[in-house]
């Protein structure tokens, strides 16, 4: 029945699955999975050693909109998750950075999108699963080069 279907339809129903999965685990902490994976960006960029983190930067990464994501850093600061001062560098942009309740959350986020993949793949092999993982890769480098 599933072979029938769509590769699109296919992709959106992984896509809500995955998101209810992580909405779940996201909700523990007062937050949906779209602002926590916002708020994984910023951690895993202040990890990396990026001196400024900017609204646009985080925009590039999340494929959303200027109004989105300024609704979301307005949600996650007001949560105390992100604060956002002047950036040193151009008082144009806000620099943003994560608070001590967030600090390295990327590392919580990596593990609950694991722990919702091998959910997903529970009798997948090895192999197949780094099938699924080499071949999601080469579509979304196809997408970054349109």
């Amino acid at each position: 029945m599933a072979t029938a279907m769509p590769f699109g339809l296919k992709i959106a129903i992984l896509n809500r699955a995955f998101r209810k999965r992580l909405d779940e685990k996201a909700a523990d902490m007062g937050l949906t999975s779209v602002q926590l994976r916002v708020l994984g960006s910023v951690s895993r960029l202040e990890e990396a050693g990026q001196a400024e983190i900017h609204q646009n930067d985080l925009e590039r990464i999340e494929h959303v909109t200027h109004p989105a994501m300024t609704k979301l850093l307005q949600r996650l600061e007001s949560k105390g998750f992100v604060r956002c001062v002047p950036s040193a560098q151009d008082r144009r942009y806000k620099k943003i950075t994560c608070t001590e309740k967030s600090a390295g959350i990327h590392k919580v986020i990596l593990a609950q999108d694991e722990e919702v993949l091998a959910e997903f793949c529970r009798d997948f092999t090895k192999e197949q699963r780094q099938t699924l993982q080499l071949l999601t890769d080469r579509m979304l480098q196809n997408i970054a080069s349109e």
